[in-house]
């Protein structure tokens, strides 16, 4: 089955990374559709509430208000619901740790923002598949991009 166009969930509280994200997203050579939350909890509501179509991917912010990403991945890989669903972590932070606790509750890759915009289109061109390949994400190779 073709996919005619990817669902990109985006939950990041900083309006310009967003807008930077979604100029590179609107670069890349595949139709996408994008939404963007600005907090954790937000998400979780949109997730839980939604009746319709799933997103394909979503790419998730560690540090955001009201409830972070850690939290936020923990809600979504006890869903039976939203399980399934590829997250790609998307943060500043380059913490063994922190990726190592990442990959351990769900996350199928981590990308350390980038300093510029070219990267950035660079990394969510490589992880895009990454996460939605269902060899990928039937599988427990994990993924770190860093620009």
């Amino acid at each position: 089955m073709e996919l005619k166009q990817l669902n990109v969930l985006l939950a990041d509280d900083d309006i310009d990374d967003c807008n930077f994200f979604k100029k590179a997203l609107n670069d890349l050579p595949l139709p996408t559709d994008l939404t963007t939350v600005h907090d954790g909890e937000a998400l979780m509501q949109m997730l839980n509430n939604e009746t319709g179509m799933l997103p394909h991917v979503i790419f998730l912010d560690i540090n955001m208000p009201r409830k972070n990403g850690f939290e936020c991945l923990a809600e979504l890989k006890q869903s039976d619901r939203l399980k399934d669903v590829p997250v790609i972590m998307f943060s500043t932070s380059n913490s063994r740790d922190a990726m190592n606790s990442l990959f351990k509750t769900g996350a199928d890759v981590y990308i350390r923002k980038p300093g510029n915009f070219e990267q950035l289109k660079e990394l969510i061109h490589h992880a895009l598949p990454m996460a939605t390949e269902k060899v990928f994400s039937n599988s427990q190779i994990k993924y770190i991009l860093n620009a």
